[in-house]
This record gives C-alpha cells, sequence and structure tokens, in this order.
C-alpha cells in the first residue's frame, strides 16, 4: 500500500511507527519504574515495623553487607524520591509522544484528503501504518 502513497505521506507512516515504538519504550520503562518503586515503599514500609536494633543486612551485588537501620532507611527514602521523579519524566514524555502522535496522524489524514485510511482509535495503541 505505501507504494501508492505520496513521499511525504510515505514519511509521515514512518514517523507515526517511528513515534509507535517510541511509545512503547516509554510505556515498558515507565512500567519498570512503577515496580521499582512499588518495591521500595513496600520496603520502607517493612522496615518501619523492624527494630531499630535488629541487625540488617543489604545487597550488593552477590554479597549480603551489614548495614544500620538508619542508612538503609536513608538509602530506600532516597530511592523512593528518586523512581517518582523517573516516572514523573515518563509520564510527561508518554504525553508528548500521545501529542506529537495526534498531530501526525491529522498531518497524515489531512495529507490523504481525510480519505479515513487511518480510522480507530487515536495514539500509539491505535491503528497500524497498514489502513485499510
Amino acid at each position: 500500500m505505501q507504494g501508492n502513497l505520496p513521499p511525504e505521506a510515505q514519511e509521515k507512516i514512518e514517523q507515526l511507527q517511528d513515534l509507535q515504538e517510541t511509545a512503547q519504550e516509554v510505556a515498558v520503562q515507565k512500567q519498570e519504574a512503577e515496580n521499582s518503586l512499588t518495591e521500595a515503599q513496600n520496603a520502607l514500609t517493612e522496615l518501619e515495623n523492624i527494630d531499630e536494633g535488629t541487625t540488617m543486612y543489604r545487597q550488593v551485588g552477590e554479597l549480603l553487607v551489614e548495614t544500620e537501620y538508619d542508612e538503609a532507611e536513608d538509602d530506600l527514602e532516597d530511592k523512593v524520591d528518586t523512581l517518582e521523579l523517573r516516572l514523573e519524566t515518563l509520564e510527561k514524555q508518554e504525553d508528548r509522544v500521545q501529542e506529537q502522535f495526534e498531530d501526525l496522524q491529522d498531518d497524515l489524514e489531512e495529507l490523504l484528503g481525510g480519505a479515513g485510511g487511518m480510522g480507530g482509535p487515536a495514539g500509539p495503541g491505535g491503528p497500524g501504518a497498514g489502513g485499510a
């Protein structure tokens, strides 16, 4: 189908495919960050139930190394803060990609004279480049 399209339309379709790929990559990174954040928050919650005098260990590579309660708490709090910022950044990136995708899709529909070949829900999870 792409062989019958004007070069500008082919370029827009390629850009849409690239954005779709980017959106998928961002979604994977976001999911990983959410999982890590949940894990760190759960660890912090569990830490509150542990007596501060309890001997604690942290994993460093393949080793378990003794650590202090306060150090473990500070490290987990820092990790939670960092992951929250990472999630916020990924959400903004996700919104930007979605907006670019919709703009490109509108451009392509306009270029094709509103042929409706790109029907279906808008967004990276929507139509593929191989329309009707």
